[in-house]
């Protein structure tokens, strides 16, 4: 077992991997970063989900995605529809305990959508707040994304305030 410095800062090591391979749109790199049953040992053929570490997801808005096939889908189907996205990560805590590491973050979303019609140019961009929580494993190949789960942040506007405030 590595120092728990180290420990820590090769999560932080591995959690922006993890951003950065989606900002490139890299699904391959990105399916790297997912546990795999055989990283823990188990057979890729046949084994069970609750003794291999079935990996999860649950996008924004989205309903819990279990197994690799559902998690890797959904970001085919986010790389696929996404012309640009960059991830700026704030109020990152890191805490390891032996093997699984659990990394919190608010993840500040820039994304732009399909270009308008006959148009070289970006979509318009849109910012979005988010919350996450990473759950990282080590293996053997290092630390590897065991869980990720993001929420939105609901943004106050002018009428949650109210018109007259009391002194």
């Amino acid at each position: 077992m590595s120092a728990p410095h180290t420990d820590v800062e090769q999560v932080e090591l591995a959690n922006t991997a993890f951003y950065e391979t989606l900002e490139q749109g890299d699904f391959e790199e990105l399916s790297s970063l997912w546990l795999t049953p055989s990283d823990l040992g188990q057979d890729e053929e046949y084994h069970d989900p609750a003794q291999a570490g079935e990996i999860s997801c649950v996008h924004p808005g989205w309903p819990v995605l279990n197994g690799r096939g559902e998690v890797l889908r959904s970001y085919a189907l986010i790389m696929a529809n996404t012309e640009y996205i960059q991830f700026f990560l704030t109020d990152v805590h890191v805490s390891v305990t032996g093997d699984t590491a659990l990394v919190t973050c608010t993840e500040n979303i820039l994304s732009g959508g399909p270009p308008p019609e006959d148009s070289d140019e970006l979509g318009p961009l849109v910012g979005q707040l988010v919350v996450a929580t990473n759950v990282f494993r080590r293996t053997s190949d290092g630390w590897k994304l065991w869980s990720h789960h993001a929420s939105p942040v609901l943004a106050e506007t002018d009428e949650d305030e109210p018109d007259d405030p009391t002194p």
